[in-house]
């Protein structure tokens, strides 16, 4: 079996390491935008997922659902119920309902 060419070839750092590197000016706008970055809000989903966890409906079968309320308090509340609040389900357009058809 040949052996591998590309082994202990490799400098350890990659190309954008190897430029912010050589570059102060452009490492110090990079760390600037990753600090601000940071700062961003956790989104609704993360917020869901820990409020099922922490009351022990998470994976568990009984169609219960972490729901953002409107003054921002989470509650308990019907899968269904929840996803379906904005008016259509994944992959359901309301054009594409249809009243009748020809035949």
């Amino acid at each position: 079996m040949a052996r591998n060419s590309l082994a202990g070839k490799s400098s350890g750092k990659s190309k954008s390491a190897k430029y912010y590197a050589s570059n102060p000016k452009a490492k110090a706008k990079k760390l600037a935008y990753d600090k601000e970055y940071q700062k961003k809000k956790v989104s609704n989903r993360v917020q869901s997922n820990k409020a099922n966890h922490k009351a022990g409906t998470y994976g568990n079968g009984d169609n219960k659902d972490a729901s953002h309320t409107k003054s921002g308090t989470i509650k308990m509340e019907n899968r269904s119920t929840n996803r379906a609040r904005n008016g259509m389900k994944k992959g359901v357009r309301k054009s594409a309902k249809r009243t009748g058809t020809k035949k």
